[in-house]
């Protein structure tokens, strides 16, 4: 399992902190576990820290009046999210839910806007990191109205392994096919399905809760 430390060192943001930057911020950064199913946030509430997955999955999640729900975007362990709600000071605009028992960073805003006043750097950081996230989000929309079942679960499983998004990632995740079901929009048996063909064109290999990514690049461009 990883820790802070580890986090904080995979994470580009730190790498040109003085030794005092980074002691306040590992000093302010406040870390909570919870278990599978659980609310890390909500819908509405005050955004008043930015958040990291130090260890596991969440998933980031609008539900209707309706009770329809969508899932916007799944973030794994080495991610940080939710700036644009702090940059803005406005309230949380969905739900994050922990997909498996994980362990998450919480960052006070107060610390969040001394950076932005003190480094360079993290200011670079937060530029790239909405310019991914939203070309991430561009993708969704075009993956959910243009593509088929196969090639949303490639996409969606593709778009976890984003080099600035989820930095430190290896070309393989621990998780199940509900997990993907909720990040894809589809049902488990439906990844089951779609996990078979992506197999069988080679581009991955599965196992028991485990994928590992054999041709990243044919899965970004997977469309059957």
């Amino acid at each position: 399992m990883r820790s802070l430390t580890d986090m904080l060192a995979l994470s580009p943001w730190t790498r040109e902190l003085a030794p005092a930057q980074m002691e306040r911020v590992r000093s302010t950064i406040v870390v909570r576990e919870f278990e599978s199913g659980a609310y890390v946030c909500r819908k509405d509430e005050r955004a008043n820290v930015w958040i990291g997955v130090i260890d596991g999955l969440v998933k980031l999640t609008c539900i209707a009046h309706s009770g329809k729900s969508v899932t916007l975007a799944g973030i794994t362990a080495g991610s940080w999210f939710g700036e644009g709600s702090v940059l803005k000071g406005e309230l949380r605009m969905y739900d994050v839910v922990a997909l498996r028992g994980s362990q998450i960073a919480f960052m006070p805003e107060a610390t969040f806007r001394w950076l932005l006043d003190t480094s360079l750097a993290f200011n670079r950081f937060l530029i790239m990191q909405l310019n991914e996230r939203l070309g991430q989000f561009i993708g969704m929309v075009e993956h959910d109205r243009l593509l088929e079942p196969d090639a949303r679960v490639a996409r969606s499983l593709a778009a976890l392994f984003n080099p600035f998004l989820y930095p430190g990632s290896e070309l393989r995740i621990q998780i199940s096919q509900e997990e993907l079901g909720y990040l894809a929009g589809v049902s488990r048996q439906r990844v089951n399905q779609a996990l078979h063909v992506l197999e069988k064109a080679g581009l991955v290999k599965v196992d028991y809760s485990l994928i590992t990514i054999l041709d990243l690049n044919g899965l970004r461009s997977f469309d059957a």
